[in-house]
């Protein structure tokens, strides 16, 4: 059973306190944040506290890190960790869900729709429901919203209110608005099926991809007001482990995949269809794996030199292309790399002007950002770095590079949404988007 729950900032703030059981204080909040940020490293979900502190001694915390926050909850009976674990993650979920966006200044807002979402969901430490489809029966506080939600913005209108091609495209913070509306508002009858995948890639000096790994998953949020049943139709080339290759196309490949519990698959051997009854908000239907193979080209290559200047100057020269299709464009490139730990000061030349670059003294590192990186195009940067005794072995602390980035409308296993049909039709225009996107998981280039 559950004793308390709380939501805290990375700084100890504590946001969200909420008691249930009366066996320990307030002061509960600040032992867990000084035992958890003592870790070291990765942070273990459960922390205990040790017989040191007499007021709250034999007290368990479980604990995970979302939205930037911490959702921890106390205990001093013995309940299984993996359960207080799954709460935790559907309170943020839920919270996401009824709030819009998972945030500090989101949780702020709307901390009275929490407490009472905490006051249905728990009773006397003992979990009742976790179900978006039950809650929203009994939730009765309304949505506080920053920016009330609009689909259509002025700088998708042409000439005389013509529709742009932008205007079809649903922006990133569609799915950013609350599940509940306030009274007098009205929400669209909208479902968004994000295809997600993450790249963990390790390249050679040489060029040759050594390890590459893909985890993608494809999530659901709706906004549907009653939905029966959602068809999915994906590739028909789809292969899953070593089966034989389907159909006459590419094929699409992945390893192992697994399933939401209320997916129906009675169809998907054969035709490759997924069919759910989606409830409002959101949830993962399928999550999927691909181990060491990449079915498309790595998306970046790096050509560096490094050389030893006159004195103690150290220049490093970056050549970095992207090897999308010229219609498909990067986001938010992020390039760092491991410099000489004496390193004292940077100067640059960058290829183009919205490029930026800074010496990160406290990681040793310099960091080389790029917003915008159009497919087929190759940008440069050259960086002189005075670092005082320079020697031989200080250029063996150079590298290895790793990259982060954003690749919207791109998967690399090349997974697509055929169609996206809903049971029985809905009354009224109901919007169906699909969206796709791959990130960096660990990109990482050896020189």
């Amino acid at each position: 059973m559950i004793s308390q729950v709380f939501i805290l900032t990375t700084s100890g703030d504590h946001l969200i306190y909420k008691d249930f059981r009366g066996e320990a204080g307030v002061d509960a909040i600040r032992t867990f944040y000084e035992a958890v940020t003592a870790l070291s490293g990765d942070q273990p979900p459960v922390v205990m506290v040790g017989l040191g502190v007499q007021s709250h001694k034999g007290m368990h915390f479980v604990h995970v890190k979302q939205g930037g926050l911490y959702w921890a909850a106390s205990t001093k009976s013995n309940p299984s960790p993996f359960t207080v674990i799954e709460f935790l993650n559907r309170l943020a979920a839920l919270t996401k869900d009824y709030c819009g966006s998972l945030s500090e200044k989101s949780v702020r807002m709307n901390f009275a729709l929490i407490y009472e979402l905490l006051d249905e969901m728990v009773d006397y430490g003992y979990i009742q429901t976790t179900s978006t489809d039950m809650l929203k029966n009994f939730i009765q506080t309304e949505t506080m919203s920053s920016k009330p939600f609009s689909l259509f913005e002025l700088g998708n209108v042409g000439l005389f209110g013509a529709e742009t091609q932008q205007s079809k495209v649903a922006p990133s913070a569609a799915t950013s608005r609350p599940l509940m509306f306030t009274r007098g508002d009205q929400g669209g009858n909208e479902i968004f099926v994000d295809v997600i995948e993450r790249l963990s890639v390790i390249i050679g000096s040489n060029g040759v991809v050594m390890k590459a790994d893909i985890e993608g998953e494809i999530r659901v949020k709706c906004y549907l007001p009653g939905c029966s049943e959602m068809r999915i139709g994906l590739n028909e080339e789809l292969s899953i482990g070593k089966s034989q290759l389907r159909g006459y196309g590419m094929a699409v490949r992945m390893d192992e995949c697994s399933f939401h519990q209320a997916v129906k698959l009675d169809e998907f051997d054969a035709y490759r269809i997924l069919k759910i009854c989606p409830s409002q908000g959101e949830q993962t239907v399928m999550q999927y794996q691909l181990c060491d193979d990449l079915p498309c080209a790595p998306p970046f290559r790096l050509f560096p030199t490094v050389e030893r200047d006159i004195g103690n100057r150290l220049l490093i020269y970056l050549k970095l292309r992207c090897d999308l299709s010229p219609k498909s464009v990067a986001l938010n490139v992020s390039v760092t790399l491991p410099i000489p730990k004496g390193s004292v000061s940077l100067s640059q030349e960058l290829s183009s002007p919205d490029q930026s670059a800074e010496l990160q003294s406290k990681n040793k590192a310099l960091q080389w950002d790029i917003p915008r990186f159009p497919g087929g195009a190759q940008l440069s940067a050259l960086f002189k770095l005075e670092v005082p005794g320079l020697s031989s072995a200080s250029l063996q602390e150079v590298g290895p590079v790793s990259l982060c980035f954003e690749l919207p409308k791109h998967t690399c296993t090349g997974l697509q949404v055929r169609f996206l049909r809903l049971t029985p039709t809905q009354p009224g225009s109901s919007q169906r988007w699909v969206r796709y996107v791959t990130h960096s998981d660990s990109y990482t280039i050896r020189i």
